[in-house]
């Protein structure tokens, strides 16, 4: 019989690790393309994100006991898969923190602006994150898991009000606006919104091993992230005008996320308060979550011990070169995730699982408990899905396709 409780914890494990403050970019990076277009590209990558995920849950079932992401490569795809896992594992988290801590010094400069009237500069925006939960960074897992869920509650909360405070706000002429071309700005922000597969090693153990409520929490907890997207969308765009001030191009070219914008339309009012609590919320969680996976991740590469000056040496680690990052490049919040998702998500959390389970299944002749839909067919097209995506960035950032033309 289905134990309901350990489903409901399975399913938002799963959703507390997707949502996160990358949804804060949706608005600027969906907005030019419009609400219309980018509700497909929603549902593209939903599809192909979760279909991922079920080869990752095949290839942690290949595996007996605990394993992560790194170890499966290693017993798949030898070496190679081993090195390539580490590198892109070790990337995707470095970029997310550099977004996360860009986010949170823009936040602090707008509550700063708005309750004090003083103008912080962009490099001492992130200070009162760093020292505050940096702390408990620091102090490790426990300290985390604490004050995580009281975040957790509060962006619960915070959410609904903004949506229900903010739905009569919505301009319908808003969202007619329809550019399909500007979906290819769109796509690896929105790639980042559906990474969660780094829980699936930790999910498989919390739920013993169990396929139907593991599929299950797959299924349900990565399709509720989906639907408060496109809540979230629905609501920005249809405040936010395209051209003017704080706008979506402004926004985007600026580097800013939906949040700045909507309070920047509304005003210095309860409703952006609400907002600008929602992104707090949001930017803290995904903070403390990304952060300690980091530390824990280069404690164990460098073997560096837990000890008082070993846990300094980690937190210089983990927090100096996404600072640098984000005081030499004042769009790092945007452009961290762009890069993250592009690089990170496509090759880690989508080509890796395909190659995993083509070897493990048709080559090593592993067997799990568990199979995922669909044959070789299916899997070399995640493959060439995710070599095209990512082709399609490096040409991007190689100046061969100038996004900015388009705009």
């Amino acid at each position: 019989m289905l134990n309901k409780k350990e489903l409901i914890g399975g399913v938002l494990l799963v959703s507390g690790t997707t949502i996160g403050a990358a949804m804060l970019a949706l608005p600027t990076i969906t907005g030019l393309a419009g609400f219309f277009p980018s509700i497909i590209l929603f549902v593209f990558y939903w599809m192909l994100l979760t279909y991922s995920a079920f080869l990752m849950l095949e290839a942690t079932l290949f595996m007996g006991g605990k394993t992560n992401i790194i170890s499966m490569a290693r017993k798949t795809l030898g070496f190679p898969g081993e090195a390539a896992s580490w590198t892109f594992y070790l990337f995707l988290l470095y970029a997310l923190t550099t977004a996360y801590l860009t986010g949170s010094s823009q936040i602090m400069q707008d509550m700063f602006q708005a309750v004090f009237g003083l103008d912080l500069p962009h490099y001492a925006g992130v200070l009162p994150l760093l020292l505050v939960f940096g702390y408990f960074v620091y102090h490790g897992t426990k300290a985390v898991d604490f004050v995580n869920r009281l975040l957790m509650t509060g962006l619960a909360i915070a959410y609904f009000l903004m949506i229900v405070t903010l739905f009569p706000e919505v301009k319908t002429d808003n969202l007619k606006h329809t550019a399909w071309k500007y979906l290819l700005i769109s796509n690896s922000v929105i790639a980042t919104s559906f990474g969660f597969h780094i829980i699936i090693p930790t999910l498989s153990c919390y739920l013993n091993r169990d396929v139907k409520k593991l599929t299950l929490s797959l299924l349900i907890g990565s399709f509720i992230p989906l639907i408060i997207y496109i809540l979230w969308v629905f609501v920005s765009l249809g405040i936010i005008p395209i051209e003017g001030a704080f706008g979506i191009k402004e926004g985007y070219l600026e580097g800013e996320n939906g949040v700045h914008l909507l309070t920047g339309i509304l005003g210095n009012n309860w409703l952006s308060m609400i907002a600008r609590f929602f992104s707090f919320f949001a930017i803290i969680t995904s903070f403390l979550g990304v952060s300690l996976s980091l530390q824990d991740f280069l404690a164990d590469g460098f073997k560096v011990k837990k000890t008082p000056s070993g846990k300094s040496v980690l937190f210089l680690l983990t927090f100096l070169p996404p600072l640098i990052i984000m005081w030499l490049n004042p769009r790092a919040f945007l452009t961290a995730l762009e890069y993250a998702g592009a690089f990170g998500v496509m090759t880690l959390l989508v080509l890796m699982p395909a190659l995993m389970v083509y070897k493990g299944r048709y080559i090593d002749h592993y067997s799990g408990e568990y199979q995922a839909p669909g044959g070789k067919l299916s899997l070399i097209l995640v493959m060439i899905i995710a070599i095209g995506l990512i082709s399609l960035e490096v040409i991007t950032k190689l100046g061969i396709i100038n996004l900015a033309t388009l705009i």
